[in-house]
């Protein structure tokens, strides 16, 4: 794949925000381990030039892994998507998270969030641009943690995930863009029609799906090769970080 870099890396830095925080981590991806016992190690890749500017700040995007790369090595994660791609470009303009599950578990949102709020704390990330994909058994649990927590991504991207239709309101105004394979026997192509007929019946206009013709399983293949879902992602932003958010409904409710 041939990466349009130069238009992602000038999307990127255009809208970053200063911030005071300055690190003296190297640029590129490296294995780091759990934050506390019982969460996730990590991949995190620093793209080429966060080191070099302490005052810019950076979109992250957070990927989740599927069933297949589960266990204890964590260069397992960079098999596919976003991790292997960063692997390969030094340029690609996201702070990028990628958690590893153990053998036979599942994503747990609590952890999650906790490891979100590690990395917030620890690194020059814009609150406002943070991005969550992932695809298989990580697009289901982007689905699910996106819908538990609709006001902290500014853009979700499940891959060949199945949510749950009851939770599709709470995403009615979550730029959300899906991909299927319409061949995928494992996780059917309904997973992902259900969740936008829901999106778009609680009144959401923000959600778009992909269906790749005689694809199985694997269409995160050419979703995460797409540079166009990398601009699709920089392209939003939350009006108001998160926390500004939730201080202003505590204000509002006194």
């Amino acid at each position: 794949m041939r990466f349009r870099i130069a238009a992602l890396a000038a999307l990127a830095l255009s809208l970053s925000t200063p911030m005071t925080m300055a690190q003296s981590m190297a640029d590129g991806q490296s294995p780091q381990p759990a934050i506390e016992a019982g969460n996730y190690p990590y991949q995190l890749f620093l793209p080429r030039g966060y080191t070099a500017d302490p005052k810019a700040s950076w979109p992250l995007l957070i990927f989740l892994h599927g069933s297949g790369e589960r266990g204890d090595d964590v260069a397992k994660v960079k098999v596919h998507g976003p991790p292997k791609i960063a692997d390969r470009t030094p340029d690609f303009p996201f702070v990028t998270v990628s958690p590893l599950l153990g053998t036979d578990q599942d994503w747990d949102v609590a952890k999650l969030d906790r490891l979100l709020g590690h990395v917030t704390q620890t690194l020059r990330i814009d609150p406002t641009r943070i991005y969550l994909t992932g695809l298989s058994r990580g697009g289901h649990a982007s689905w699910r943690w996106a819908a538990a927590e609709p006001h902290r991504f500014a853009a979700v991207a499940p891959v060949a995930g199945r949510g749950d239709p009851a939770t599709a309101c709470a995403l009615k105004d979550t730029p959300v863009w899906a991909f299927h394979g319409d061949r995928d026997d494992v996780v059917v192509p309904e997973g992902s029609f259900a969740m936008a007929r829901a999106i778009r019946a609680c009144g959401g206009q923000l959600s778009r799906l992909t269906i790749y013709p005689d694809l199985g399983h694997n269409s995160w293949a050419p979703a995460y090769d797409d540079p166009a879902l990398y601009l699709w992602l920089l392209s939003h932003r939350l009006p108001t970080p998160p926390d500004a958010a939730t201080n202003k409904k505590t204000k509002d409710k006194k």
